[in-house]
This record gives structure tokens, C-alpha cells and sequence, in this order.
């Protein structure tokens, strides 16, 4: 395990699906405005594939795509749930719902920042990029 990481665990509302993603104690998410995540108050915690971990619940999940086509929305159906999803943004990683860890209150610190998906989605996603290469 790298240092200052951790294991942590999540699932959907029914249980069916779980999984776990590898964060640090102080971590960034974006509050997305888009048409998708504004309905669904999804808070994202952006991690690479190596970083998540889908323990079970493969054969609930229902996937969905719009727009371009990039971004895999993952629910699970039996709750219609979505506590992960393969993000337009990172199509190599994973977005986690930081509402759908089980203690998501576990952390040093949480920093909300806004995304505006709704009026800027490249801009800001160009933005993010950046960032995360610091």
C-alpha cells in the first residue's frame, strides 16, 4: 500500500454491489452541475483503475451512456443505485460517490469544489487534468 493511503469500502443501497477505493486522508471532490450529476447528488472522488476495486455485484450492474458515449454510468438494478462510474473525464479510472463509502465521514479532511459540467464541461475538465498532474 502507498504511504498515506487506505482502503476503503462502499457499496450500493441494497448491498448487491461493493467495492473498494484506495484514497488519502485529505482528498478533493467535485460537485458536479451537469445534467447527470445534479440530479443525482453524486460527489466525486476521481482514482485511477489500480486505485478500485469491484468485490461484488458485476452481474447487477446496469450500464448507461449519453452524449458521447465515453462516460459508463454503472447502476445497480436491483436498487438503482450508482456508487461508481467510469467518468468522461478519466475514461482510465473510476469516479466514486463519496456518499456511497461507508463511512464518509472517515476522512482528515474533505474539500468540495465546484464543477461546472452544465456550462464549461471541457474547460473544466482540462482544468482538473491539469491539477491532478501536479
Amino acid at each position: 500500500m502507498s504511504e498515506g493511503l487506505r482502503w476503503r469500502q462502499g457499496g450500493c443501497h441494497c448491498g448487491a454491489v461493493r467495492f473498494e477505493v484506495e484514497t488519502p486522508g485529505v482528498i478533493e471532490v467535485e460537485d458536479c452541475n451537469c445534467s447527470m450529476c445534479a440530479r443525482t447528488g453524486f460527489l466525486h472522488i476521481i482514482v485511477p483503475k489500480s486505485r478500485f476495486r469491484l468485490l461484488q455485484g458485476q452481474d447487477k450492474l446496469t450500464s448507461y451512456t449519453f452524449n458521447t458515449g465515453v462516460a459508463r454510468h454503472m447502476f445497480c438494478g436491483v436498487c438503482g443505485v450508482k456508487a461508481f462510474y467510469v467518468p468522461r473525464s478519466n475514461p482510465d479510472g473510476y469516479s466514486v460517490n463519496l456518499r456511497c463509502l461507508d463511512d464518509p465521514r472517515g476522512f482528515d479532511e474533505v474539500r468540495i469544489v465546484n464543477f461546472d459540467g452544465r456550462g464549461d464541461w471541457e474547460g473544466q475538465a482540462q482544468a482538473l487534468a491539469y491539477k491532478s498532474k501536479d
